[in-house]
C-alpha cells in the first residue's frame, strides 16, 4: 500500500536546484521534495506521498493521523524495512515458517 504521510519539516536545503526538506513521520526521517510546496517552512507540517510534500497540514491533524497509522500498523507497513520483507519470505516467494505476512511476501514480489 502507499499512503500519503503527514510528517514535520526539520531541515530545508536545495539538491541539484530542488528545494529538499528532511522530514520526520512519527520517527521515521526522510527526505522530501518541497517543489509543490515552495513556502513550507521547518517545524511545519505537510502531507507526502512518494516523496513529495504535497498539502500543509495543521500539526494537531498530523499528529492524530500518525497516531491512527501506527496503532493500525501502517507505518510499519509503509517505512518498514524491505530487507526485512525480503528475508521472511522464502526462495519461492512463500513466507518462511510462516514469518512473513501476506503483506510482505506482496511488497517483495513487486
Amino acid at each position: 500500500m502507499c499512503l500519503a504521510v503527514p510528517g514535520r519539516v526539520t531541515e530545508i536545503g536545495e539538491r541539484d536546484g530542488t528545494r529538499m526538506a528532511v522530514m520526520d513521520f512519527g520517527g521515521v526521517v526522510k527526505d522530501v521534495c518541497l517543489e509543490y510546496l515552495p513556502d513550507l517552512a521547518v517545524g511545519e507540517y505537510a502531507i507526502v506521498h512518494v516523496g513529495f510534500a504535497l498539502q500543509r497540514l495543521d500539526e494537531e491533524s498530523a499528529r492524530r493521523t500518525l497516531a491512527l497509522f501506527e496503532e493500525l500498523g501502517l507505518l510499519q507497513e509503509e517505512f518498514g524495512d524491505p530487507w526485512e520483507a525480503a528475508r521472511a519470505v522464502g526462495p519461492a516467494g512463500e513466507a518462511a515458517a510462516g514469518e512473513a505476512s501476506a503483506g510482505a511476501a506482496e511488497e517483495v514480489a513487486r
